[in-house]
């Protein structure tokens, strides 16, 4: 499994909000994926800015990105999404959009299933919550990149398949975070109330869905880069998350206290079943 460098000299992040009042009620732990259960988004960026650029060339637009430059303008966005921004800010019509999709998803989805390994305190604390809580993936990504970074990272037990949604592929009409859409049917299908999901993100865009859906949300600088934390967390501040980590420990010692107090004979969540 891969560790991470440990950066003693780090401000530790502001006093977190999250109240022990909020944390009790919890019945699901619902977790973004890319750049918060692993660290996929940089090479997910590789192939995907080698497909952007060959979409921007087919439809004529004069304009290129490196792989960080597109993570940089993107990140939390679904590539449907950037496509169809890009071709609309170049007044380009696009009736082929489907297709790169197709293409795009095929590409990182290859990518990421070769380059990513386990993590070892991502696993760690996810089996801790697992005792407590329903573990879930609130994903713009769609459902087959999903799949090939949860086997590659060894968390699919953890998270199986029927525990992920994809803003991509589980909504009825794919709408990409910032949308609340994703955590609202997320919520829906697992028979909670937003405030019973506790979703945990890394980026902007995500942060704003889950709050706008009305969950109680934690912001992870986990595997953000040390130089973009102190911006990161300012901004997920500002978009209403309660807390900000740096850490998958430093939430558990946050939150698990409040957890294994709770009744041990709390019951167990409900699904409504059905809406996907």
């Amino acid at each position: 499994m891969t560790t991470r460098p440990t950066h003693p000299t780090e401000e530790a992040p502001a006093m977190p909000r999250l109240t022990d009042a909020l944390i009790e009620p919890l019945e699901a732990l619902l977790c973004d994926a890319d750049g918060n259960l692993f660290p996929s988004e940089e090479p997910a960026f590789v192939a995907s800015a080698e497909v952007t650029n060959r979409f921007l060339a087919a439809h004529g637009v004069d304009l290129r990105f490196t792989a960080e430059e597109l993570r940089l303008a993107t990140t939390g966005k679904t590539f449907r999404t950037t496509a169809a921004e890009l071709a609309a800010a170049a007044g380009v019509p696009v009736t082929d959009l489907d297709s790169w999709v197709a293409q795009e998803k095929t590409a990182v989805t290859a990518h990421l299933g070769r380059v990513l390994r386990p993590d070892a305190e991502v696993t760690a604390a996810l089996t801790a919550f697992d005792a407590h809580l329903t573990l879930t993936a609130v994903s713009s990504s769609a459902l087959t990149r999903l799949a090939a970074c949860f086997t590659a990272t060894g968390l699919d037990e953890l998270v199986p398949p029927a525990d992920r949604y994809s803003a991509e592929d589980s909504l009825p009409t794919p709408t990409s975070k910032p949308d609340p859409a994703v955590y609202l049917y997320a919520c829906a299908d697992l028979g909670i109330e937003p405030a019973q999901g506790l979703a945990v993100e890394d980026s902007v865009p995500g942060a704003l869905s889950a709050v706008r859906a009305g969950c109680p949300t934690v912001g992870n600088l986990c595997f953000v880069a040390r130089a973009e934390r102190a911006e990161r967390e300012a901004q997920l501040r500002a978009a209403g998350v309660l807390a900000v980590v740096s850490s998958w420990t430093e939430l558990t010692e946050l939150v698990l206290p409040v957890l294994e107090r709770r009744p041990a004979s709390r019951s167990s969540l409900v699904r409504t079943g059905g809406l996907r």
